[in-house]
Formats: C-alpha cells, structure tokens, sequence
C-alpha cells in the first residue's frame, strides 16, 4: 500500500491522502494528524495478546500492515513504509525499532523517549530470557540510529542488572527534560506497561507504575517543549478499553 494513500477509519475507503505530516480524506474531508502503521509482530515466547491487541481500532487512517517473517525484515518494511508523521501499533516494542531508524534517516538526528516499565536494554549475551522483545532500544543505540544521550528511558522499574550499568555507563537520561533541550525532533516509544496495572489493560504488567494522568501530563510537555516526529504504542493487551485511553494519550502527544 502506498504511503500517500491509506484507509479512512471514518468512511473506510482507500481515500485518506497524505497532507503534509496528516491525512486528508478525499471521499469524507476528515483530516488527522498522523498516519498509523500496525506492526503484529512479538518476537519473543507467548506473546498471542500483543499480537491480537496490534488490531485495536485506533481512529487514525491505516497506512500499513507490516507483517514479515524477520526482525530485520519487520525493520526495514516499516522505516520504508513510514509516512510523514507515524503513530506505530504493536505487537511488541520491536515495532518501535524501524520507525526510529526511518526518522533518523529522514531527520538526520532524533531523539527517544522509551516509557516502559522495563529498560529493553539487553543483548543476546545479557537477556534472561532470550526474548528479541527485550532487546529493541539496545538494537536502535547499538545500530547507530540515536546517540545514547538523545535517549531517555522513563519510567522503569524492573531493570535487569546490566541494564542499570549500561544506562549509567553511557549516559541515558531518565527524565525527557535533558534530551528534549539537545535535540528537536523526538519519536516517543510507549510500553503500555509503564502505566499503572489498573490504568490499561498490558501484558506484562508491573506494579508502582504511574497513572494516565500523570502519563498524560508528561506528553504534554515533550509536545510543548520539542516536535514529536512520531510515536507509537506497544506492550498491550487486546481489551476493547484501551482505545479511548489510547487516544488521550495520542491526543495529548498531539499526533
């Protein structure tokens, strides 16, 4: 599917055309202010929920469908199918991956916010579990995508160990005030997990976790104080309810 063209969640013809960073639909004359990309793919074991949960009707025209049999396959179909201004629906935080390396490559520089309850900062030699889904930020900085002091990572509260070095090692904020004042463009990452467990309905819940208030709150201020070029949504489960607390928080990032 091109990325000029795209499925007006309104009128479902194949009629929402890229204007600028949105979509206008010639056939209803909605316009939106992003692009969706639905990525339902989790590389990693039992991850059924984030896949189904990648099909939550988001109110945003659907630019593309990315489904490939390799992470690196998944990356590439992504970063080149990537419109103006993306909202990404996974699966899992893997999505996140391609629509990073897509702005950078567009941009020429862009910075991460990675809210999750975990840091996805493993490697193969490090991961407990062996799962890909733990890995992607890792994947973006190791790649050369960001620098990792363009990258913040809010939120955690379950951090493996060489997690905790390697945050402190290389300089990853934990706060988006720092990377917000280096750079302008940022794509923001949101794990679902980071909320609450009784805010949004996740598959891999973590207690202590802050409220979609306070969430929204701080969208709010990465919108007002730099450009978000993107973002996307990862880590759910598939409950009809997360839709309207979706797009308060898409609303809040302005996309």
């Amino acid at each position: 599917m091109s990325i000029l063209r795209a499925k007006c969640p309104t009128c479902h013809a194949y009629t929402a055309v890229a204007v600028d960073p949105g979509y206008e639909c010639h056939s209803c004359g909605r316009t939106f202010d992003a692009g969706l990309v639905r990525v339902p793919r989790a590389w990693g074991d039992g991850g059924e929920a984030m896949i189904e949960s990648a099909a939550l009707p988001l109110d945003y025209p659907e630019v593309a469908l990315v489904e490939e049999d390799t992470l690196a396959a998944q990356t590439l179909a992504v970063a080149s199918d990537l419109p103006v201004r993306p909202l990404v629906l996974g699966g899992c935080c893997c999505a996140h991956i391609g629509a990073v390396e897509g702005l950078a490559a567009r941009l020429g520089r862009v910075g991460v916010i990675w809210l999750d309850a975990h840091g996805d900062l493993n490697t193969p030699q490090t991961s407990p579990s062996g799962n890909e889904w733990g890995m992607p930020l890792r994947m973006i900085i190791d790649g050369g995508a960001v620098d990792p002091q363009d990258v913040c990572v809010w939120g955690a509260r379950n951090l493996d160990p060489p997690e905790v070095e390697y945050i402190a090692d290389v300089g990853i904020h934990t706060e988006p005030g720092p990377v917000l004042d280096r750079v302008r463009d940022v794509y923001v990452a949101l794990d679902c997990d980071v909320l609450d467990p009784g805010e949004m309905a996740v598959f891999m819940p973590e207690p202590k976790g802050p409220t979609l208030a306070d969430v929204e709150k701080l969208l709010i201020g990465i919108r007002e104080q730099g450009n978000v070029a993107g973002a996307g949504f990862t880590g759910l489960a598939p409950d009809p309810a997360n839709v309207e607390r979706l797009e308060r928080l898409a609303t809040a990032l302005g996309v």
